[in-house]
């Protein structure tokens, strides 16, 4: 009998299967594809393995700015393809290395839940004392006319493709949609985005989605919010997509469609009804620490919903093992970053400015713009903002980043609101000059008033 069956390879299950291991359990790890799951195989490496490659691109055709002069250059589809695909199966060998250094054995099957302690995988049958239910998330597909045509591609399949569409229609701009949307703008795709809800990433900041709807828009992407796609038909060679909005109707054509309207919990096929175990709104319903209605069966990572990323996904697992080892871990969902590789890029940590109005809460707002950081001139990237929200004792509460590497700003930010920082802790914390990390300082101070290069109206 193992002491843990984990099921499913992706962040959530590879990652509680090792920190299990080295809590001192004989654990078992069952997936079905491919260790790494969808982040790395299908999500989060591949996409950031293209992004690399359009930010390049988009250093060179400004890179005259710089003073230097090329003959020219171009973009091989096929050659960027083959590299990711490189970096995944590194990637994936380098994981695989790290459960068998665990001591975890790995089986490749499909796992079906057939009582509360036992696990069929295929045909044979183990025993458990307990069970990880992590079996990730799969995309949404929309129940509409042609969704099914050939050339209409989820997340997952136009990582495979090996030339770059003319044109290119994205239904839904949240992360997925809007990443898609810059890689693919950059690679040469006439790209048109189409969303449903007034605006684009509509789950952050809706600051940062109107800010990073001009930059789009500069960058020749197409976008049109409130507006929803009901068929898309075969028309000669090309895919035409039918949308209706507020102004009416609507009609473009592409070569290639992709879906992006979200990701679902993965729960189909596991025996979960079988054996007791209580979904709701189609996700597995755990406790806080994360076990289902079934003692002994415990479930982590996107297939509980809420957060679906990778980081949480993770830190759900490793709570999850620490819980069934009798330790406290509880996951920090105040202080989870959701980040954006477009260009400019997304940040964003805890509360939003509309959540704190719902929820009836006095706060002030700091802003910085990157336009006042002599390093952000220095490297042609003063586009930008860091917005933070603080409330009336000065706890930060939020900290959303618009601009060149607020992916890697928002740690700091991170750990400001998990600790629940105040305003004049980070103020009285010297950052290095010249950085763009003192553009989040500034902005910091700013939400009481004693920034030192924000402009501020006289007082009269």
């Amino acid at each position: 009998m193992r002491d843990l069956v984990v099921v499913g390879g992706g962040p959530c299950g590879y990652t509680a299967a090792i920190r299990a291991a080295q809590l001192g359990m004989q654990v078992s790890l069952v997936e079905k594809e491919k260790i790494g799951g969808a982040c790395l195989n299908w999500g989060c490496i591949p996409t950031k393995t293209y992004y690399s490659n359009a930010s390049t691109l988009r250093v060179l055709s400004r890179i005259s700015e710089l003073n230097v002069s090329l003959d020219g250059y171009r973009f091989d589809m096929a050659g960027a393809k083959q590299r990711k695909d490189n970096i995944v199966t590194h990637m994936s060998g380098g994981v695989t290395e790290l459960l068998k250094a665990n001591n975890v054995e790995v089986i490749k099957g499909t796992a079906v839940i057939a009582a509360r302690t036992k696990i069929r995988i295929d045909s044979k049958i183990m025993d458990c004392r307990h069970l990880l239910i992590a079996s990730g998330a799969s995309p949404i597909l929309l129940n509409m006319p042609g969704s099914n045509l050939p050339g209409v591609m989820t997340c997952r399949d136009i990582l495979d493709l090996d030339s770059v569409p003319e044109r290119l229609v994205i239904i839904g701009a949240g992360a997925i949609g809007i990443e898609f949307a810059y890689i693919f703008s950059t690679f040469g795709s006439r790209v048109i985005v189409l969303e449903g809800m007034p605006s684009i990433i509509p789950q952050l900041d809706q600051e940062l989605g109107k800010r990073l709807a001009v930059y789009l828009k500069r960058q020749q992407i197409a976008l049109h919010t409130g507006i929803w796609v009901h068929a898309i038909e075969q028309h000669e060679n090309r895919l035409r997509i039918s949308a209706k909005g507020s102004s009416g109707e609507m009609v473009a054509e592409a070569d290639t469609v992709l879906i992006a309207a979200g990701m679902k919990p993965q729960i189909k096929g596991l025996g979960l009804e079988e054996v007791g175990v209580t979904v709701q709104d189609g996700a597995i319903a755990v406790n806080s620490r994360f076990q289902t209605s079934v003692e002994g069966i415990y479930a982590a990572g996107d297939v509980i919903g809420g957060f679906m990323l990778a980081h949480v996904a993770a830190e759900e697992g490793i709570a999850a093992v620490e819980g069934m080892a009798g330790m406290e871990h509880r996951v920090a969902y105040h202080a989870v970053p959701q980040c954006i590789f477009s260009f400019p890029e997304i940040a964003s940590v805890g509360l939003t400015e509309e959540m704190a109005r719902a929820r009836r809460i006095q706060y002030s707002i700091g802003r910085c713009l990157y336009g006042v950081s002599g390093q952000a001139l220095a490297m042609g990237e003063a586009e930008g903002q860091v917005k933070v929200i603080a409330d009336p004792s000065g706890s930060i509460l939020g900290v959303h980043i618009i601009g060149f590497h607020a992916t890697e700003l928002i740690q700091e930010a991170v750990l400001m609101v998990h600790r629940g920082m105040k305003i004049m802790e980070v103020g009285y914390t010297m950052h290095t000059h010249p950085t763009l990390g003192e553009v989040l300082k500034e902005a910091v101070l700013d939400a009481a008033g004693q920034a030192i290069h924000v402009r501020r109206k006289a007082k009269k």
